[in-house]
This record gives structure tokens, C-alpha cells and sequence, in this order.
């Protein structure tokens, strides 16, 4: 088998043109709601992918107002016996969260600063694609026998930063049995020397909080009205006490709006609240405190009209709690990192990402792209207390030769 010296010279020799490649994917806005922009990043990225015999699916998300899910599977010419190998499946996703209005207000595009490239979705997650690429590229042409090996799948979601459920019904549909590994390749955290491997991500629970109180004039008839924005002020002050940073449960009330003017006692008020957990006892735990406060009321009339709080759980998306089958995928970018000089570590993340959707069907690993910062962020301040999101040149080269490296190793487990 060829060096590691051999592998680290083919991406330095690359990194160039890997890296213009992801300048391009930069300047096309890629806002989660502007579909036409998603949708042409998609056909750029079939661009690219099909230098290296991928061809494309495109699937519309459920949601008619985003783009398409793009899936790229190997030319026919190219899968060989395809039903009897197993499947490595890599993930990314085409959409970010910045609109162009917001990229033009804050003047957020691409940009080299020294070691940094700046622009929206350097790293999150228009880096991590390029990390697909180059890893691809390497094992076809360096270790064609072992690419062989696998059938090769790579999802990109359309969607996910509003965490489209339709996507991980579609990965699970068309991923087999024989899948070995989902690779995640959301961006590296930055603030040590070893490389962070995200093993573990918080589960997530959106409610809709209504409080029905009744109305009356604020002057004449005070004592008549039962209002609801106080009523709301309980509500919210029991559910923030369900916070536990030693169970690390957080719950977040994000919205709160009620009331129409100020002469007249509101009747109604409405909140949104996000818990997020990593365990999945607490994560249910958490729903069923939310739940039992339906009906609960502390604010009443003169008349003993109580006000009433109605619950509802809109979204809900399971946490990715550690496993053995993440465990085991972690345990061979260990082993690969330890053979090139390398240290990673395991990191669970509050976050979400389309690993929350797969783990529970294949072995999963996240946050294999390169490393950056500063991910959802297009605002800039001279003082520097705020920076926008980049992603380092330099981690591109390290970071594809422990995933390569680490790969090489699943294929030889698997032989």
C-alpha cells in the first residue's frame, strides 16, 4: 500500500484547485429559501462529482418552496458488481442560512485572509463537500483496488438547516442493509490540537405555547379580564426552571408575543420554546414536563374566570446519543490518526445535523470537514467581538489525509 507521504503529497498538489472549487460553490448563494440558488450549487457540485464517474438524482424536498436533495451514485460503467459490495455513504447539504440580502448588507462574501477564507458556508458546509471530494479523488486515484471495494454514496440535503425530515426518510430508502458507515462531514471545531469527531448531538423539541385569557377595559372593567401576557410571564418562568445544565436539558423560550393595545386586558399571548438534550430519557423526560402544563393556570378574574395554557409540540427530532456503532467509527480515525502523528477526540454536540436521522440505522460520524469558525455568522465589528464565518486553508490538507487514512482502514476491517 502506498505511503502516507504519497497521500499528503497528492492533496497539497490538489489543494489549489480543490480550493477554487470551493470559491465557486461560495459565490453562489445557497439561502435554504432561495431554491434557485440551492439548485444551481447542485448542479455545480454535479459538475465536479462527475469527473470522478458520479452521476446524479435530483428529488425534490417535500417542502415546495426549497430545492432538490441531490444524491450522486457511481456511473453504471463504474459500480461493478453493485448489490453484493458494501456502501460508504458521505453526507453534506447544499443550503445555508444566510439570505442575499443579508450577504450584501454585511458585505459577506468570499474572501482570503491569510490562513482564513470568509464567506457563507465556508465551513459550514460548502467546505465539508470539497473534504468529499478530495477524499474520493485520493482513493480513486491512489488506491483504486480499495475504492473498489465499496459502492460509494453521497447525499446532499437541500434542506437541512431547517432540519427537513424528508431527507433522512430519503437516505434511509435508498441506503442498504450493507451500508458500513455514514460520514457527516459538517466542519471541525477549532481550540485544540486534536482533530474533534463529533460522536453525539442533542435531540431538539419545538412547542407552541397559547395562553386564552379574557379581555376587558383597562380603565372601567380591570378586575373583569383575566390577561394572559401575565399569565404567559408564569408560564415561561416555570418552563426556564426546567433548564439542568448538570442533565444538560436547556430549554429556550425564544418567541413571546400578546396583547393588542394598551388600554385593554390581553386575552391572548403565545410563545415558542425549543428544549434541546442529549439523553434520550431526559429528552422524553423534558416533553413530558412541557406536556403537563396544559391546563395549568395561576391568573384569574375578579370573577374567578381562570386564564387556560394549551401545549403543543410541533417538531421533534431525537437526540444521537453515544453508541457502539459511532464508537466503533471513532475508534478507527483513532487508530488512523495515532499511524500519521495525528490525536482527535470525541465532541458532542449541542447542534443538530442529518446524522440525528441515520445513527440509529448505520454507524455514524460527524464533523469530518475542515476547521472554522464562526458558522451562521455574517456580521463583522472593528473592535472584533464579532467575526464571520470562515474556514481554515490549512486544515483542508490534514483533515482529508486522517479521513483517508481512516478510511483505508474501514475497508481493510470490512475486507
Amino acid at each position: 500500500m502506498n505511503s502516507h507521504q504519497e497521500l499528503e503529497d497528492f492533496f497539497q498538489i490538489n489543494l489549489r484547485s480543490n480550493i477554487d472549487m470551493l470559491r465557486r460553490m461560495v459565490e453562489i448563494n445557497s439561502f435554504t429559501a432561495n431554491p434557485d440558488g440551492v439548485n444551481e450549487l447542485g448542479d455545480l457540485t454535479v459538475e465536479f462529482f462527475s469527473k470522478l464517474g458520479f452521476k446524479p438524482e435530483f428529488v425534490q424536498c417535500e417542502n415546495p418552496d426549497f430545492g432538490k436533495h441531490l444524491i450522486l451514485t457511481q456511473s453504471e460503467e463504474n459500480k461493478g458488481a453493485k448489490n453484493e459490495k458494501p456502501v460508504i455513504s458521505l453526507i453534506s447539504h447544499l443550503d445555508t442560512v444566510y439570505p442575499p440580502e443579508e450577504e450584501i448588507a454585511n458585505n459577506f462574501f468570499w474572501r482570503l485572509e491569510d490562513d482564513r477564507i470568509y464567506g457563507p458556508g465556508t465551513v459550514d458546509i460548502k467546505g465539508g463537500t470539497v473534504m468529499i471530494y478530495m477524499l474520493l479523488d485520493a482513493l480513486q486515484t491512489i488506491y483504486p483496488q480499495e475504492y473498489e471495494h465499496f459502492n460509494w454514496m453521497v447525499f446532499l440535503n437541500a434542506a437541512e438547516e431547517t432540519l427537513s425530515e424528508d431527507f433522512g426518510r430519503l437516505c434511509k430508502g435508498r441506503l442498504p442493509e450493507n451500508t458500513q458507515a455514514c460520514l457527516v462531514f459538517e466542519g471541525g471545531s477549532l481550540g485544540t490540537k486534536d482533530n474533534p469527531l463529533v460522536v453525539a448531538r442533542k435531540g431538539r423539541a419545538v412547542f407552541q405555547v397559547e395562553v386564552e385569557g379574557r379581555s376587558a377595559h383597562a380603565g372601567n372593567y380591570h378586575a373583569q379580564g383575566a390577561n394572559a401576557i401575565v399569565q404567559m410571564a408564569h408560564t415561561v418562568q416555570t418552563i426556564a426552571s426546567f433548564t439542568d445544565y448538570e442533565r444538560q436539558v436547556t430549554f429556550n423560550v425564544g418567541t413571546i408575543e400578546g396583547g393588542s393595545v394598551v388600554n385593554r386586558v390581553p386575552h391572548h399571548a403565545q410563545a415558542s420554546v425549543e428544549m434541546r438534550a442529549f439523553d434520550p430519557q431526559i429528552f422524553s423526560e423534558g416533553v413530558n414536563k412541557m406536556m403537563a402544563l396544559n391546563g395549568t393556570s395561576q391568573v384569574s378574574s375578579g370573577d374567578g374566570y381562570s386564564c387556560k395554557v394549551s401545549i403543543e409540540l410541533k417538531d421533534q427530532t431525537d437526540p444521537w446519543p453515544r453508541n457502539e456503532m459511532t464508537n466503533w467509527l471513532h475508534d478507527l480515525w483513532t487508530e488512523a490518526a495515532s499511524s500519521i502523528g495525528m490525536g482527535v477526540m470525541a465532541e458532542e454536540r449541542g447542534g443538530l445535523s442529518d446524522g440525528n436521522w441515520l445513527w440509529d440505522c448505520f454507524p455514524t460520524l460527524d464533523g469530518l470537514g475542515p476547521s472554522g469558525a464562526n458558522a451562521h455568522c455574517s456580521e463583522r465589528s472593528q473592535d472584533g467581538e464579532k467575526d464571520q464565518e470562515y474556514v481554515l486553508i490549512s486544515s483542508f490538507v490534514p483533515k482529508a489525509l486522517l479521513n483517508t487514512s481512516a478510511v483505508l482502514g474501514l475497508i481493510k476491517e470490512s475486507s
